[in-house]
């Protein structure tokens, strides 16, 4: 199995992108996915988490209000969109698979990451 993600870019603040996660290898709809960020020089942080049948989500406190997962079984892929960016959410975005349906399942396999920048 293989995540990828895609969809990062350069945003000024305020603005507003939709990385995606594709799954390669087999279907990934029986478990829980997330995405996470990380910035150099520090660990890698958990900002969202959605279960496997897509009800239920959970978000870091930083970003609610402002992102929001979702995932498409049809297409084996997984959105976070984010809205209102902020200079502070500069980082690289990785998505993340977990060992069960979620949301709170731990997480046991993470994909590329994809550059996300937001200027001021």
């Amino acid at each position: 199995v293989q995540l990828q993600a895609s969809g990062g870019g350069l945003v000024q603040a305020g603005g507003s992108l939709r990385p995606s996660c594709s799954a390669s290898g087999r279907t990934f709809w029986i478990n829980g996915m997330g995405w996470f960020r990380q910035v150099p020089g520090k660990e890698r942080s958990f900002v969202a988490a959605i279960d496997s049948s897509g009800r239920s989500t959970r978000y870091v406190d930083s970003v609610k209000g402002r992102f929001t997962i979702s995932r498409e079984y049809d297409e084996n892929t997984v959105y976070l969109q984010m809205n209102s960016l902020k200079p502070e959410d500069t980082a690289v975005y990785y998505c993340a698979e977990m060992d069960g349906s979620g949301p709170n399942s731990p997480f046991n396999l993470w994909g590329q990451g994809t550059q996300v920048t937001v200027s001021s």
